[in-house]
């Protein structure tokens, strides 16, 4: 990738910060809840939701394994329907491509369809370096671009932002970057969006170079895919004469059929709406119909590195619908800018450390930046198993040293060598429970886990003490242990102990 975002500090850090911001915790509440309860109901309709999403992975799994396979046969469908294919390995490379190509058009600006894959790579910043000024068409990348914010979220890259918030930004900014704010803007919604519509449909109008992304790239016949639900990615897609995709190569499937599936499970599991409101699909180039050319930029960019990992590979399924980012408790409370990526939440804390690396600071924190409650996973349309792979990320980001991971190796040596000493660990049980009642409350050095921790309180004997005086003088005249606590209660054979268990499971199953 590009690398974090500059000067962005570790997640701990960042969040800690967003904590303590009530404005941006409750604009954060409020939309997280409403989108998720609006999708719950949408996936609720499909009796078939819990296939859907197993094909859904299968899919992206297939695909996958044979991803060098799609791919050529892709740039053979593109290249057959007119457009012209690059691959670029990194961000830099696939900045050049783009900036060249504007170049060669004549053209010093360009309208863009909303694409995390060119906010992944700083496209935006790399034309301006160029001298090309890149317009952002979203309606919330609008806002975002005008404030010279960053995005928060994959879907309402805007979120952190209240409607007053927004008005402000419009009155304020929106004259420098074309045509103004109408005077006396309110901050009501049909006002916000007219004002945006006005501001927006004379760059629609004037734009020579269309850039994009893509949801979808179907490899049997070329066919690229956006979904949007505002309309102007339509008219960036149809109206410049030349029209610029950059797309991460994780994004192609094998057939038209398979977008089926996903046809289905990406509104419901993103607007929450039964169908896209706009669907645009294009194939290469046609006489008097759109674009007269076509360029695709296939983007690597880490991809590939993270395909060989044979855990971490399943973060490539995702298809940005941010289910996981509206249910998570550490986004909803520190927010995406926290995260330091175009990709925040649950799916860019083991999406960026895969396509960056966990070198940086920032890096190695996003794999901890979890609870690992495991809702992300019950969301997710493509079944990722984000928890799995935060612990398999937080194992690379410990194995690669740090002051703290030093010291909990060094902590774990020193247990292990005591446990294999019975006798060093028998008498370290009975000072520990002889001072007992010195024992601080929280644990130095440890103060992140105990400030939110009670730690155990030690018993006044250790256990080996307690089974001398309880059990062990009645093994010597043929009486038995009895098993249990320290009541002597507790199951006395093989068919009572199973039909304790099964009873235990009972009573966790009913919830009492």
């Amino acid at each position: 990738m590009s690398g974090t975002y500059l000067g962005m500090p570790a997640f701990p850090v960042a969040a800690k910060e967003a904590v303590g911001n009530e404005t941006l915790r409750a604009n954060l509440r409020h939309a997280t809840h409403t989108i998720r309860d609006k999708r719950a109901k949408a996936v609720a309709e499909l009796d078939d939701w819990a296939l859907l999403r197993e094909a859904g992975k299968r899919i992206k799994d297939h695909t996958l394994r044979h991803l060098d396979r799609y791919l050529v046969q892709l740039e053979e469908s593109v290249t057959a329907a007119g457009g012209v294919v690059h691959w670029a390995a990194d961000a830099a490379e696939a900045n050049r491509i783009v900036a060249e190509l504007v170049k060669a058009t004549g053209e010093s600006e360009v309208v863009k369809v909303k694409s995390m894959a060119t906010q992944e790579i700083g496209l935006n910043e790399a034309l301006e370096a160029e001298g090309i000024s890149a317009y952002e068409t979203d309606l919330a990348e609008l806002i975002v671009q005008l404030g010279d914010d960053r995005p928060s979220h994959i879907l309402v890259p805007a979120i952190h932002k209240n409607r007053g918030e927004i008005r402000d930004i419009f009155r304020d900014r929106m004259g420098a970057w074309g045509r103004a704010a109408p005077e006396g803007l309110s901050d009501t919604p049909g006002e916000l969006a007219e004002a945006a519509r006005l501001h927006l449909r004379e760059k629609f109008l004037r734009a020579k170079v269309g850039v994009s992304g893509a949801n979808f790239m179907v490899a049997e016949t070329g066919t690229l895919v956006v979904f949007e639900s505002e309309g102007n990615g339509r008219m960036c897609l149809t109206l410049p004469e030349t029209l610029i995709s950059v797309v991460g190569i994780e994004k192609v499937v094998p057939t038209w059929r398979d977008l089926e599936v996903f046809l289905q499970t990406l509104p419901r599991s993103s607007t929450a709406e039964r169908m896209n409101p706009y669907t645009s699909m294009w194939t290469g180039t046609h006489d008097a119909d759109g674009p007269s050319t076509f360029h695709l930029v296939l983007l690597d960019n880490g991809r590939t590195e993270t395909l060989a990992d044979e855990a971490g590979r399943q973060a490539l399924r995702c298809i940005r619908c941010s289910a996981c980012l509206n249910v998570c408790p550490v986004y909803e409370r520190a927010g995406g800018h926290a995260y330091g990526s175009v990709y925040p939440g649950p799916i860019g804390a083991i999406l960026s450390p895969q396509l960056r690396g966990t070198q940086s600071e920032i890096d190695a924190s996003l794999p901890y930046a979890s609870s690992l409650c495991g809702a992300c996973y019950e969301v997710c349309p493509v079944a990722i198993d984000i928890p799995e792979v935060l612990v398999h990320l937080r194992e690379r980001v410990a194995d690669q040293g740090g002051k703290g991971h030093r010291l909990e190796k060094a902590a774990m040596k020193a247990a292990g060598w005591v446990f294999d000493h019975p006798r060093v660990l028998a008498a370290g049980e009975k000072v520990a429970s002889k001072t007992r009642r010195l024992h601080p409350s929280r644990l130095p050095g440890a103060r992140a886990w105990t400030d939110a921790r009670d730690l155990p309180k030690l018993p006044p004997e250790p256990f080996r003490d307690w089974w001398k005086k309880n059990r062990a003088e009645g093994r010597g005249k043929g009486a038995r242990p009895t098993g249990g606590g320290a009541d002597g209660a507790g199951p006395r054979s093989a068919t009572d102990l199973n039909s304790a268990d099964l009873n235990s499971d009972d009573r966790k199953d009913s919830g009492t």
